[in-house]
């Protein structure tokens, strides 16, 4: 069973049309997705939720200490020993969190990985089950690895340019009004999703094609000409929806610290469906417009030579030059 998406229809297909075919994709095949959430997608989710409670757990202890310390004497017996839990509490704090981001990109690697992997092989028509992802999950997951790194150096870079400006601005005293750093901040917002778009699309062309690390940045870049505010919108969208979920989640927790423990549960349980379901369909989104991407450029995806590049990463394929795995371009 295969995708019935036509890569001549792809090319025509909107923000609307995108989400609709990613709906598609995840109801036709339904059970391996399911197996692929529950082993990846759950875990995901789960790690962010729990970082979310338990990082507001430690804040709190931190800032219950920290305004204990404010109203002690300095040099005392007391002021000595909440010096001490706020140094343990700043140490537990900073493990849990190097941790998380740890688990964090372990698990989204996965995540991506597996989705991109299975859509590739629905698109192909080869018979896609959940032991053969598995299989080839940690061989994909090192490509996604060096274009995470290419990408985390390019915003860590972007981010120090963008800092160096502001302190520019600072120390020269320079007449900048309200407007001015609107505007500064407006052009930092979209360099941010710009390169967020690009490094996304970059994970599904380290699975599909025979690039990755900075290579990867710069075939998504240019496949994502002339979709760019299709793929913006998409992107804020998506993002959008996240920071409502945990803004909600949090807002929730505020409201109902004092009720009933159940409540908190329930809310926590629906909150962590809400994720599952963002971060599955979200995935799937950007798979689908490399897709969409490829077809607006062009590109012939030969569905034979893709085959085998997906077989490759299992050892059931001779490795194929990489002009023969490139996927070609054909002019209209």
């Amino acid at each position: 069973m295969e995708s019935d998406l036509d890569q001549e229809d792809a090319q025509h297909l909107g923000f609307f049309g995108i989400i609709k075919e990613s709906i598609h994709i995840v109801v036709s095949f339904r059970h391996i997705f399911t197996q692929i959430t529950l082993a990846f997608v759950l875990p995901l989710s789960i790690v962010f939720l729990a970082h979310i409670l338990i990082s507001e757990l430690l804040c709190g202890q931190i800032f219950d200490n920290e305004d204990q310390l404010l109203t002690t004497n300095i040099g005392s017996a007391k002021y000595t020993k909440i010096s001490d839990i706020l140094d343990s509490e700043y140490s537990t704090f900073f493990i849990f969190t190097i941790l998380y981001y740890i688990f964090l990109l372990i698990l989204s690697l996965l995540s991506t990985s597996a989705i991109v992997y299975t859509i590739a092989s629905i698109y192909t028509a080869k018979d896609v089950t959940f032991t053969k992802v598995i299989n080839v999950v940690p061989q994909v997951w090192k490509r996604l690895m060096v274009t995470f790194i290419w990408s985390f150096i390019i915003i860590c870079a972007y981010n120090f340019v963008a800092l160096i400006l502001l302190c520019l601005i600072a120390i020269m005293d320079l007449d900048v009004g309200g407007l001015d750093l609107l505007a500064f901040l407006i052009i930092y917002l979209i360099g941010i999703v710009y390169i967020s778009i690009v490094w996304h699309l970059a994970s599904v062309v380290s699975v599909l094609e025979d690039l990755h690390g900075i290579q990867a940045m710069n075939k998504s870049s240019s496949l994502i000409k002339g979709n760019r505010l299709i793929a913006s919108a998409i992107f804020v969208t998506l993002n959008s929806s996240f920071v409502i979920i945990q803004g909600s989640m949090v807002i929730a927790g505020a409201k109902d610290a004092s009720g009933v423990p159940g409540n908190r549960v329930g809310y926590e349980i629906f909150f962590l469906f809400l994720l599952v379901v963002l971060i599955l369909f979200g995935l799937v989104i950007q798979t689908v417009i490399y897709f969409v991407c490829k077809s607006c450029h062009h590109e012939n995806i030969d569905k034979s030579a893709l085959a085998d590049h997906l077989e490759e990463y299992r050892g059931d394929y001779m490795p194929l030059k990489s002009m023969d795995v490139q996927l070609e371009s054909v002019h209209p």
